[in-house]
């Protein structure tokens, strides 16, 4: 399912850096592995967006690390808000959720990696849990 709201603007804490969201968009997964609870402090959820149809104003704010092999997340170097998630060369880039300005239309539709979530927290939305990705 995605959803009808054809733009959406998102930005960090301090404002330094400023997204635009162009067309519809995708219901989203929360992830729960151990580098997605490090990286956001506890669950990670965003929404995918096709680099052409993403604007970033304050693209020299962002600080991107290589978490992995094949993916580098970004955050903002004045207040530190985890804002990007994008696999290498794939072609999109996933927004944070929590930066996201309301009203988002958008619907968590499943967990992700939920065999890797912390202890200290139940998932008991009702929403399918996948074990991997």
């Amino acid at each position: 399912m995605c959803s009808e709201i054809s733009d959406r603007t998102a930005r960090c804490l301090c404002g330094s850096i400023r997204v635009t969201m162009r067309g519809p968009l995708p219901d989203v997964a929360a992830c729960h592995c151990g580098q997605c609870r490090r990286w956001s402090g506890h669950v990670w959820a965003a929404v995918p967006v096709p680099n052409d149809r993403l604007t970033i104003r304050g693209e020299g704010h962002i600080r991107w690390y290589r978490s992995s092999e094949t993916a580098e997340r970004g955050f903002c170097d004045t207040c530190g808000s985890s804002m990007f998630w994008r696999a290498i060369g794939r072609g999109d880039t996933d927004v944070a959720l929590g930066c996201i300005d309301a009203p988002t239309g958008l619907r968590l539709e499943r967990h992700i990696w939920v065999a890797d979530k912390g202890d200290y927290y139940d998932i008991a939305d009702g929403l399918p849990q996948d074990a991997q990705q």
